[in-house]
């Protein structure tokens, strides 16, 4: 990472005046639905013997189905679905297991439900309509769920060591439960906090808009968050909103609205101290959907600006792949881009109040 890579990523080399005309008319935006995200209505699965997805069996595809046809019954949520499909995914590979495992000798079916009494009976953990009914039963008592990361959601369920276990089955059930359903839908525009939408690539909606540097660093290079078209804190916040439910106008995280002392939550300088303010969490480790924070300097950011990118998949190897925009030197500024980053080189990680970091 070079210093000219990141010396334009901020707001805070343009004029204080224009950025003040800018923030004063985005900041009367307010929003207008609630940020309990939930993909909207379950979806009715549909399978026969022409069904095929690659890389699942029939027998899976047809306990995913059931899975699906359990929720619809209980007006859960289309992220509901894709969330229990996860969580089966992970325990058990979507297969109907008549064994447990180390940790749970006595755990069966689908979802590795214990012999508790919680579950049921036997019968009941080995039918995969009954065990996911249950499952579901119980994803729905617990608050909030919907704005919950995928993975923290089904672990607050599961109960499992590792509340981080499922996240690399969620683009796995997002894909099954696309190719079960009924009728076709899209996870864009779609109200879903899917943090950090991995795998999504280049979903920024203003990437061909005017920088301000081709227009000027007025209202025709300004976004509906208040910053500038393509800057790295433009499309960071944009990540922000998209993970926390608010995916269209009037977006709820706007760079004049996001602290609540007032201030803006301004260049990639001062995010940390934005995060700081708000009261949320920041730490060492990354997590999917975080944003991450470069202080001036570090990792050859700006050495006056820094830089803020997303964390956008975490890797076995001590390393994870962030995205984001204006990383790179001219010609290619301005523009998004990916790169493999060791977890040591960012200053922090800043969370979402919606992520954990790993107990």
């Amino acid at each position: 990472m070079r210093g000219r890579s990141f010396a334009l990523v901020t707001l805070a080399v343009t004029p204080v005046l224009l950025f003040g005309l800018v923030f004063t008319m985005l900041v009367l935006l307010t929003p207008s639905k609630s940020t309990a995200a939930t993909c909207g209505p379950a979806v009715s699965a549909v399978t026969d013997v022409n069904t095929k997805v690659e890389g699942y069996t029939e027998e899976q595809l047809k306990n995913a189905a059931a899975i699906m046809g359990a929720g619809d019954a209980l007006d859960l949520s289309l992220k509901g679905q894709m969330v229990s499909v996860m969580v089966s995914l992970g325990e058990s590979g979507l297969r109907v297991l008549d064994y447990g495992d180390g940790p749970g000798p006595d755990s069966r079916g689908l979802f590795q439900q214990r012999d508790n009494g919680a579950w049921g009976s036997y019968a009941d953990r080995m039918d995969p309509t009954i065990s996911a009914t249950n499952f579901i039963k119980a994803l729905q008592k617990v608050e909030g769920w919907e704005l919950l990361e995928p993975t923290i959601a089904g672990n607050k369920v599961q109960r499992n060591a590792d509340p981080y276990h499922y996240q690399k089955y969620w683009p796995e059930a997002v894909k099954l439960v696309q190719a079960l359903s009924d009728g076709k839908f899209s996870l864009e525009g779609s109200d879903c906090a899917i943090p950090g939408k991995s795998g999504a690539g280049d979903d920024y909606p203003w990437k061909v808009c005017p920088t301000w540097m081709q227009v000027g660093a007025g209202a025709a290079s300004a976004s509906p968050l208040g910053m500038f078209y393509r800057e790295c804190v433009d499309f960071a916040l944009w990540r922000v909103n998209q993970q926390m439910g608010s995916t269209g106008e009037p977006f709820k995280f706007l760079n004049g609205n996001f602290r609540p002392d007032g201030q803006g939550l301004g260049s990639a300088l001062t995010w940390k101290a934005g995060w700081d303010a708000k009261g949320w969490p920041t730490g060492s480790v990354p997590r999917v959907g975080a944003v991450v924070w470069y202080a001036p300097g570090a990792g050859g950011a700006d050495p006056t600006f820094g830089h803020v990118a997303v964390v956008k998949e975490v890797k076995d190897d001590g390393t994870y792949v962030e995205e984001g925009y204006n990383g790179n030197p001219p010609p290619d500024d301005h523009n998004y881009y990916t790169r493999t980053v060791s977890n040591e080189i960012p200053s922090v990680f800043l969370y979402l109040p919606t992520q954990e970091e790993k107990k």
